[in-house]
């Protein structure tokens, strides 16, 4: 259940907490969202609502649909394979690029990420997918194309709640730093290779959880 919030609440807050709701898989792919409700529990007006559906909507986090409502967004097992491939397809681009232009300040900021592994609650797994992100968008921008940049984080708000059905927190933070120690030594091949054993292997129990786990509701 959500907190009870006050009218001084913001946009912002009702955005954070329904996308963690929605990382976390408390909110279903495909379950209605109540503008009304949501305005209710929260104990504000309907506008701050409907300004963070439409910034989850940007995120690609929610559907709406005409004269139906916002929906959790719905993932295709087809769409799960295309936006992995595209991310394989990124990222090889990103830390190519990043390997030959990335700047000390840069590299340093990219050690400054994350904060340690301190378990397997939501909370931790909230903190440990907005690390994963802002790894990832940094990797883009170390490569100097802002296009690609914008385009690695909204990819990542997609992909958001599969990377946390992976659950990598115990390991994020050694694989991301094998990628960082490649960029330092400005080598594109071998920061490609430490890349490309973080992502197959985080596709791979991507896909593995879902048909798993959650075959029998996902389209094809």
């Amino acid at each position: 259940m959500f907190p009870i919030w006050d009218e001084q609440t913001s946009q912002n807050a009702i955005y954070v907490e329904l996308r963690r709701a929605i990382i976390m898989d408390h909110l279903k792919p495909g379950e209605r969202l109540d503008v009304d409700g949501i305005a209710l529990q929260y104990n504000t007006s309907i506008t701050p609502v409907r300004d963070a559906l439409q910034m989850l909507r940007h995120d690609g986090l929610v559907t709406i649909k005409p004269r139906s409502g916002y929906f959790v967004t719905r993932t295709t097992l087809k769409q799960l394979r295309d936006l992995l491939d595209l991310r394989h397809i990124l990222e090889v681009a990103a830390v190519e690029r990043a390997a030959l232009h990335a700047s000390p300040e840069q590299i340093a900021e990219l050690r400054s990420v994350h904060a340690g592994y301190t378990g397997d609650d939501d909370v931790s797994y909230d903190r440990y997918t907005d690390e994963n992100r802002r790894f990832h968008y940094l990797l883009a921008h170390a490569s100097g194309n802002i296009e690609l940049t914008q385009l690695m984080g909204r990819l990542h708000d997609r992909l958001a709640r599969f990377m946390v059905m992976r659950h990598g927190g115990r390991t994020q933070a050694e694989t991301h730093k094998k990628i960082i120690d490649a960029l330092e030594t400005h080598n594109p091949e071998a920061a490609r290779d430490a890349l490309l054993d973080d992502i197959e292997r985080s596709h791979d129990s991507i896909i593995d959880k879902v048909l798993r786990d959650e075959e029998a509701t996902w389209q094809v």
